[in-house]
This record gives C-alpha cells, sequence and structure tokens, in this order.
C-alpha cells in the first residue's frame, strides 16, 4: 500500500522550518545592524585595522627585544622608528631615481607624443594635423565648460589625501600603543569577562591573532614574488628605474586591484617612453602574467596554507569583497574569511562531543578471563 502523509510529521517539520528561518532573518538583521555601525564607525575603525596589520608586521623585532630585556617602551619606540626610517626610505628609494631622471623621462614622454601623431596621421587611420588640432581644441572647451565638476574633484581628493594622513598618523600611534602594552590586552580581557568567556574569548582573540600576522607575511611573500619577477623581466629588457619600480611594486601588493593596476601603468609607461613601443607591449604580457599567476596561483596557494583555507574559498572571498566594498572589502577579505574560519572551528571544538574511551575488558589481577 502507498504510504500516507503524516499529519502531526508536516506539522512539525513546517513549525521547525518557521522556527529556523526566524532565527536565520533575526541573525540578518543583527549582521546587518552590526555593519550599519561599523559604518558609522568608520573613521575609527579604518586606522584600528591598519594599526594591525603594521603591528603584526613589526611585533617579531618588538618580541626579540623584549625578550632581551628592554623595557616594553622602549622597544616599541624603538622599533616605531626603524619602521618609520624603512618606510622613508623606501619612498626616497622610489622618488630619489625618478627625480633624477625626470628630464629623460619628460623628453621620452614628448618623443613619445610625436611617434604617435605620426603614427595616426599614416595609414589605415590617416589623421591629418587639422583633425588632431580639432580634437584638442573640443578638448579643451570640453574642460573649460566641465570647471565646476573638476573644482569639487580636486576638492574631493584633497579631501582624500587629508584623511589618508589622518589615518596614517593615527595608525602609527595606536601600533606605538599595540607594541607597548599588547602583551597585557589577553590578561586584562580575561579579568573583564565573566564565567566561560573569561576562557573562551581570550583563546579565540589569541589565534585570531596568529592568524592575522599569517595573512600579513604571506601577503608579503607574494608581494615580494611580484616585485622579484617583474623587476627581472623590467632588468633583461633595459628598462629603467628598475629598483624602484620593483619597490613600488612590492608595497602595492598590499592594496589589491588598485595598487596592481596602478604599479604596472608606471612601469609600462616608463618601458614605452624610454625603451619604445614594442617592449612597453611586452613589459605588458610579463606584467599580465604574473599577476595572473600571483591571483591565481601563487596568491590563493600560499594563503590557504598559512590561514587554512582553500584556495576557492580565498578566491570568492576576494571577489564578493570587491563587489560588497570595493578596493577596502578586497584587502579585508581574505582575513576576514579566516577569522571567521577561526570562530567556527573554535565553537565547533566547543560544542562537538568528546570521544569516549573503549571499555576496557583486562581483567583484575589474579584472575582469569573465561574463554
Amino acid at each position: 500500500m502507498p504510504a500516507t502523509l503524516s499529519s502531526t510529521k508536516a506539522t512539525a517539520t513546517l513549525r521547525t522550518s518557521a522556527r529556523v528561518s526566524v532565527e536565520l532573518l533575526l541573525v540578518l538583521v543583527m549582521a546587518a545592524t552590526a555593519l550599519w555601525v561599523l559604518g558609522q564607525m568608520w573613521s575609527i575603525v579604518w586606522p584600528l585595522i591598519v594599526a594591525l596589520f603594521l603591528t603584526t608586521l613589526t611585533w617579531p623585532l618588538a618580541r626579540l627585544l623584549r625578550g632581551r630585556g628592554w623595557r616594553p617602551a622602549l622597544a616599541a619606540s624603538v622599533v616605531t622608528v626603524l619602521f618609520l626610517l624603512l618606510l622613508s626610505g623606501i619612498v626616497a628609494l622610489i622618488a630619489v631615481p625618478v627625480a633624477s631622471q625626470s628630464g629623460e623621462l619628460a623628453d621620452g614622454v614628448v618623443e613619445g607624443i610625436q611617434k604617435l601623431r605620426e603614427w595616426a596621421a599614416g595609414p589605415p587611420l590617416n589623421i591629418g594635423d587639422d583633425q588632431l588640432s580639432g580634437a584638442f581644441d573640443a578638448s579643451i572647451d570640453r574642460i573649460q565648460s566641465s570647471a565646476g565638476s573638476m573644482v569639487t574633484a580636486v576638492v574631493t581628493g584633497v579631501s582624500t589625501v587629508l584623511n589618508g594622513v589622518i589615518t596614517a598618523v593615527l595608525a602609527l600611534f595606536l601600533m606605538f600603543f599595540f607594541l607597548k602594552d599588547g602583551p597585557r590586552f589577553l590578561p586584562w580581557l580575561t579579568r573583564q569577562l565573566p564565567g566561560r568567556l573569561a576562557t573562551d574569548v581570550p583563546v579565540v582573540t589569541a589565534r585570531c591573532w596568529d592568524t592575522l600576522g599569517a595573512f600579513v607575511r604571506s601577503q608579503a611573500f607574494v608581494g615580494l614574488l611580484d616585485a622579484v619577477f617583474i623587476g627581472l623581466g623590467l632588468w633583461i629588457l633595459g628598462v629603467p628605474l628598475v629598483l624602484p619600480l620593483a619597490v613600488l611594486t612590492f608595497v602595492s601588493a598590499f592594496v589589491p586591484i588598485v595598487g596592481a593596476l596602478f604599479a604596472g601603468l608606471v612601469a609600462v609607461l616608463i618601458a614605452l617612453v624610454s625603451n619604445g613601443l614594442t617592449d612597453a607591449l611586452i613589459v605588458l604580457v610579463i606584467i599580465i602574467v604574473v599577476q595572473q599567476l600571483e591571483g591565481n596561483v601563487f596568491q590563493p596557494m600560499i594563503q590557504s596554507r598559512g590561514l587554512g583555507l582553500h584556495a576557492a574559498v580565498i578566491l570568492l572571498a576576494v571577489t564578493l569583497g570587491g563587489s560588497l566594498a570595493g578596493v577596502v572589502g578586497s584587502l579585508l577579505a581574505v582575513p576576514l574569511a579566516a577569522l571567521i574560519a577561526v570562530v567556527w572551528n573554535y565553537l565547533r571544538e566547543q560544542l562537538s562531543d568528546p570521544p569516549q574511551e573503549p571499555e576496557s575488558d583486562q581483567a583484575h589481577p589474579g584472575t582469569d578471563v573465561p574463554a
């Protein structure tokens, strides 16, 4: 006989589904509220995130100095000063060679524009000087008509730069305090939390810190691979400013998407004005190949090992973060996914039943086990 549907079981299933749906809806509402609050506090949260990234880079040196008997304030001060000197050295390494060869680069840019005009005037385009002059005049008129929007864009750009400077200064101060007082945070947190939270939260926090350090180290290694391979290609082609371009490539690796595009554009432009169109196209191919290998092979493999995430999860996280929050979302997607995995693994450890030991059949001394 065909099985009949039990109304009692169907009603229980519907009630369970409704209860789970309501609970999921409440979780989503709480998550949306938390994200909204986070957005309202972003001027404070963003410097805090940058300071945490910087602290993970500089903490090994601070820990070494503290282990040798240095006072926490002195160790933090020395590490902060050394970091500022290193940052200044990187800027000088990029700016000084560029400034020294700026005249040659300017002449190359003018020569490149002239060659471009000659190429446009020949077949198959056959664009004459009158057409170029008309297009130039039309561009000037368009620029003049949009002067108001340009002023607004300039003001917005200046405001963005000022906000970036404020964020950098605040992040440096926070980094100093993290280096100085960081080891006292977990004991303080343990004293503030009641009951079971006094054990669970410090453990999760320590694991999250280790995971964040693994992310920063893996990102630095990926940036080093980019700088070495792209710098080697530029050196083989004889492109000037190889060392500044390699340093720029390494630094820009910490800013997803925009950083790679900016460093690649600068390298291609310098190759164009110094070596010509053929070498510029070769540099473009080298950059595309290296960045594709970095984004689809090196970075997922290295970060999946260091963070305990599958390479596909990392690719999906970067894609989702970029679609939701742009460059900042791409930057924070991978560490955020890793931190979520840390919390989930800890919860799974605590909620899972402990393994039961098998009962021993060993007889008491002096007795025989029956066959």
